[in-house]
């Protein structure tokens, strides 16, 4: 392409710009929600799939390509009883997942759960029974195989409703405040993504489920202050170096009955992070880490008399990340997720432990399983093998053969593939295209579009491109880093950048993936460049891409964040004496000990929500990277931001709900303390909301709050 022509793109776009509209808070505000995808429900035939809309259950029909409203839930909520408001809170983790509406495997009747009561809904005459009316929620619904039983939960114990007699069989009776039946804690569904505490067996006839015994956890004192009097809503919470919860997982008969408790050992120095039940409904598949997760044994237990034994151990000499690529096939050999080559792939392993074949491997990641095929030996999964910017779903044989890529277009897609993969639904978007979602045949060709991308953003407001860029760091590392210049950019003119950084573990922020109008938008249209890359630590790129934060947090985040910051500094057109940084809970942190350990690179810095002692933050996660206290004292003091407070130099804002309840507020009291103590001046804005973000109008506040911010501090 010739100069001339580039310059006249560059003018092009300049000028398109310029006729639409630039993206305000408000428009953060009014476009939150909107293009948001049902979350489909496929059917056991794998040609239709439900979702809520709009206050209605929809149907839709793959063959048909066509949608109808099954039923309105406005009558269900009519009849629901009322759940009277707890007398105090409860901290459950934002990621426990109940399911709302689940199919029978008949595919004749759904399940729904509506204010705390559960309802069938019948496709055959279009109508619904009731099946539970009480003040009490029954919680965590699932059907039995056979679709004779629904079970659930009602306060900390399990039950099981015989739907034709609707007789119910209270299956657990000791549950209480700290023994929780069927019931996650708060810090298992956090930090090992476990969703759910108990399992239907295959042929109906049991139920094994996880005991939570949270009596000797660390009880942390929140404190409601927003009313006449302050009310004590204590949160069990275990902070590093204190108690787990114990666990322990039993098996109880549906109709009611003596649980057997499975012997797995000690539980007071493992966690049990996932149960599987075996195909003929005889065994358990129990995975157990150790408490610092740097080694993991799958055992298999007899459901009858409850012995186990290990078949199969992992080890690792920094850490193993949990993942979900366990699968049974209906022969008994089951796929397993290793990291064992630095990369997370597929094995394929039978019963006795014995691995059977290795099915994927290269420098890249098997993120997720997505469907198995066993008529035709196929497994469909989602990759980093294009980019690790990128997810691609792919497809490949049990014997490790004829592996191909299916998704078309670069950007990320998101699979939900019908049970008996004939159909998947790909939710796609990239840096420039709009989520759409489509539905394809396993060919890999469209089928139909089920929910078209949304362009009024696009048309509409001037959305200032992000380009992602590689660089290469002073040691050889290949970094990625996402650039979003400011509005009216004139080649020649500084301008002032913000840095948003989250920096740890677990996470990739830098993705070929719509971003929509968000904050940096607002930025970008305030005239500021908008800064973000992914240091070492971070995941999607392998694990040993990870593991330079093993036992010490912020010093290799930083190194390498201040290489993005030359990079950017390398550019031309921003200006070093105007550079702030942002982050949020772990980039709360990150803000913090940059402003702190880099003071001269920084003039102003916003850390939301920051864990400032590591001493502070939940078991599983701290120990996994830093291990116990005990045994890495000078690993906790030199990750902690308190240590370095008479160092700030920049411009401060501290944000925190008081009663966090993933990040507690005592962090920021802490750092605030350790401020205060070195005379160094800093502000703080604090919200009532008892969640680890700033939501609903609120939110409105804080991006005025902190866009103000370094409107006044860096321009």
């Amino acid at each position: 392409m010739t100069s001339r022509l580039i310059f006249l793109c560059v003018v092009l776009t300049a000028s398109l710009l310029a006729q639409k509209k630039p993206v305000t808070i408000d428009t953060v505000m009014e476009q939150r929600h909107e293009g948001e995808t049902p979350a489909p429900v496929w059917a056991p035939d794998g040609k239709h799939f439900a979702y809520f809309q709009g206050g209605e259950v929809r149907f839709y029909d793959v063959a048909a390509k066509s949608e109808k409203v099954l039923l309105s839930l406005a009558p269900l909520e009519k009849a629901a009883v009322p759940v009277p408001e707890p007398a105090r809170f409860d901290w459950q983790n934002r990621r426990v997942s109940e399911d709302s509406l689940e199919w029978s495997q008949s595919g004749k009747r759904l399940l729904l759960s509506v204010k705390g009561d559960l309802f069938l809904f019948s496709l055959d005459t279009g109508s619904w029974e009731q099946l539970t009316a009480t003040p009490e929620a029954e919680r965590d619904p699932k059907l039995s195989g056979d679709g004779a039983r629904v079970a659930f939960r009602r306060g900390h114990d399990l039950y099981a409703l015989e739907i034709a007699s609707k007789q119910v069989a209270r299956l657990t009776d000791d549950g209480s405040a700290t023994l929780l039946n069927g019931e996650l804690d708060w810090v298992y569904p956090e930090e090992l993504d476990l969703s759910t505490a108990y399992w239907w067996a295959p042929d109906s006839k049991r139920i094994a489920y996880m005991q939570f015994d949270i009596a000797r956890e660390f009880t942390y004192p929140q404190v409601a202050l927003g009313a006449l009097r302050a009310v004590a809503e204590p949160e069990r919470y275990p902070q590093a170096g204190t108690p787990n919860p114990e666990v322990r997982v039993g098996v109880v008969p549906a109709a009611g009955g003596a649980t057997r408790w499975m012997d797995l050992g000690d539980t007071r120095g493992f966690l049990i992070s996932r149960v599987y039940w075996t195909p003929d409904s005889t065994r358990l598949a129990i995975e157990r880490l150790n408490r610092v997760q740097n080694q993991m044994d799958l055992l298999l237990a007899d459901a009858n008399g409850g012995t186990a034994r290990s078949i199969l151990s992992e080890a690792d000499p920094y850490w193993i990340n949990q993942n979900d690529l366990f699968r049974f096939l209906e022969d008994g050999q089951f796929l397993w997720g290793s990291e064992r080559d630095g990369f997370r792939h597929l094995y394929l392993y039978s019963l006795d432990g014995k691995q059977r074949k290795r099915i994927t491997e290269g420098d890249w990641e098997v993120t997720e399983i997505v469907g198995v095929d066993e008529v035709r030996q196929k497994i469909y999964y989602v990759s980093t093998e294009t980019s690790p910017l990128e997810r691609q779903l792919y497809s490949i044989k049990l014997n490790g053969k004829d592996r191909a890529r299916v998704s078309q277009g670069a950007g990320t897609h998101q699979i939900s593939m019908s049970p008996t993969a004939e159909y998947y639904l790909d939710d796609f978007s990239s840096l420039t295209e709009p989520p759409r979602s489509t539905v394809h045949s396993m060919g890999g060709d469209d089928w139909a579009v089920f929910r078209a991308a949304d362009r009024k953003l696009i048309d509409n407001y001037a959305l200032q491109p992000a380009e992602i860029v590689t660089f290469t760091a002073q040691d050889g590392t290949e970094l990625y880093g996402r650039i979003i210049k400011p509005a009216n950019f004139r080649a020649g003119e500084k301008y002032p950048a913000v840095v948003t950084v989250y920096g740890g573990p677990g996470a990739q922020t830098v993705r070929n993936a719509w971003e929509g109008a968000d904050w940096a938008q607002v930025l970008a249209a305030r005239g500021f460049t908008v800064w973000e890359m992914d240091n070492r630590g971070s995941s999607g790129r392998g694990h040993a891409f990870e593991t330079p934060l093993y036992r010490r947090f912020g010093k290799t985040e930083l190194a390498d964040q201040l290489e993005g910051v030359r990079y950017l500094l390398a550019q031309g057109f921003v200006d070093p004496a105007r550079v702030g940084i942002y982050g949020w809970s772990y980039g709360g942190f990150m803000t913090l000990y940059s402003l702190l350990n880099a003071p001269d690179v920084f003039r102003a810095g916003i850390a939301g929500a920051p864990v400032t002692n590591w001493h502070n933050y939940d078991t599983i996660y701290t120990e996994r990277y830093l291990g116990l206290p005990s045994e890495n004292a000078e690993g906790y003091r030199a990750s902690s931001a308190v240590e370095y407070a008479a160092k700030l130099k920049a411009k401060l804002l501290i944000v925190h709900n008081l009663e966090d309840d993933n990040v507690l507020f005592q962090n920021t009291l802490q750092m605030a303390d350790a401020l205060e103590q070195a005379g160094k001046i800093f502000h703080m804005v604090i919200y009532p909301q008892k969640t680890h973000g700033v939501s609903g109008q609120l939110r409105r506040q804080l991006l005025e709050e902190t866009t103000d911010f370094f409107e006044k501090n860096l321009k």
